[in-house]
């Protein structure tokens, strides 16, 4: 009894260590590997870079939402999105983006890249089109993209809009502050 009471006093902290050993490894990481970071990123360029919408279907889940920092209204959608490549190909046709740098963890893809161009089409404004400037633009941009199911669900995207106004030959005006009764006179 006693030799069974010592043996069992010797497993039963063995036991708890042991399970206290596996239960606080790391368990294998989920997320997208490399290789799939290195795909998508392929494939979002060749959307680009060369205009293959096809691969939008492929690539892009059904119920996708674009942000922009700048653009009050998300881009949803697969159709949406088809049509703003469209017409972002139509304002310049040698739109080009390379991505600079790549990190990714989990289900996200954070790029920041860089866009050149040349305006030689219509420019769709708020307030109406405008004709094609002919000036070249660049800028560098970030986005953080969401992946379910190995596709991306998700974009958001951010680049200084007012640097690539500026570049197209737009001028910015301040507000002015109101007249004073003093200066009316």
């Amino acid at each position: 009894m006693k030799k069974s009471l010592i043996q069992f006093i010797t497993i039963i902290p063995l036991a708890l260590l042991l399970c206290l050993t596996f239960s606080c490894q790391r368990q294998g990481e989920v997320g997208i590997t490399e290789e799939e970071v290195q795909a998508i990123a392929d494939r979002v360029l060749e959307i680009w870079n060369e205009g293959n919408l096809d691969l939008i279907d492929e690539l892009y889940a059904p119920d996708y939402v674009r942000h922009y920092v700048d653009i009050y209204e998300d881009i949803v959608g697969i159709d949406a999105y088809k049509k703003w490549v469209t017409d972002t190909r139509t304002t310049y046709p040698d739109f080009t983006v390379i991505i600079e740098e790549t990190i990714f963890k989990d289900d996200k893809i954070v790029s920041k890249f860089k866009v050149t161009a040349t305006n030689t089409g219509p420019l769709n404004t708020p307030f109406g089109e405008l004709p094609p400037t002919g000036k070249k633009i660049q800028f560098l941009g970030v986005t953080i993209m969401h992946i379910v199911d190995g596709k991306i669900i998700e974009d958001c995207i951010y680049f200084n809009q007012a640097s690539v106004l500026q570049q197209l030959g737009f001028t910015f005006t301040p507000p002015q502050p109101p007249e004073s009764p003093e200066e009316k006179k």
